[in-house]
């Protein structure tokens, strides 16, 4: 009977970790002055801020691959990877840093010390925001259904249909991740590399 519960105990426990949003800053709702990212005065402009060293943002780089192959050109992407100021060089060039990369369209950052996750009030890895080609705020949130799983999602659904021309009534999704400005809490069990 103990060994019950103890099991029980420990599949609550994982269950609220992977279901449990994280922390979200103030938005600016225009684009805000300061940050090396170029607004693309074309198309919608897409951010994602990670950890590159949280597991879960694996998930969300699927997601946000997936993502870009059905918009189809018509949004520019950037991923911005929180760096730690007296973290070692190539800190951030984790397996997260070459699969971003490796996303078609996608332009790739370092964040020093999170200077640009607070401009954007960004504070949780695998946060988006999507921007419009005047620098309005049209979503932010995550892409992901909860820590670390891929597949069909709100977040993801609203970008798609924002990039289609729809008004979807959603603009505001939680966010799955580690915190983007501490040591990442991800369960042990989980491997970024």
């Amino acid at each position: 009977m103990l060994w019950l519960f103890a099991v029980g105990v420990g599949f609550i426990v994982i269950l609220n970790y992977q279901n449990a949003g994280g922390r979200v800053g103030v938005m600016p709702q225009h684009w805000p002055k300061g940050t090396f990212a170029r607004l693309d005065h074309n198309r919608d402009t897409l951010i994602m801020f990670a950890h590159p060293q949280c597991p879960c943002t694996r998930a969300s780089l699927e997601e946000l691959n997936r993502l870009l192959a059905q918009g189809h050109g018509k949004v520019a992407a950037h991923v911005i990877f929180f760096k730690p100021g007296k973290s070692p060089s190539g800190w951030t060039q984790t397996g997260l840093w070459r699969s971003a990369a490796a996303i078609p369209g996608v332009t790739v950052h370092e964040d020093l010390d999170g200077a640009q996750a607070r401009l954007f009030g960004a504070e949780t890895s695998g946060h988006v925001l999507l921007y419009d080609t005047h620098g309005k705020l049209l979503f932010q949130g995550g892409i992901t259904g909860g820590r670390g799983h891929a597949g069909d999602n709100a977040g993801e659904n609203t970008i798609i249909s924002l990039l289609g021309g729809q008004d979807p009534h959603l603009k505001q999704t939680q966010v799955y991740g580690c915190s983007l400005l501490e040591k990442c809490e991800a369960l042990p069990a989980m491997v970024a590399k």
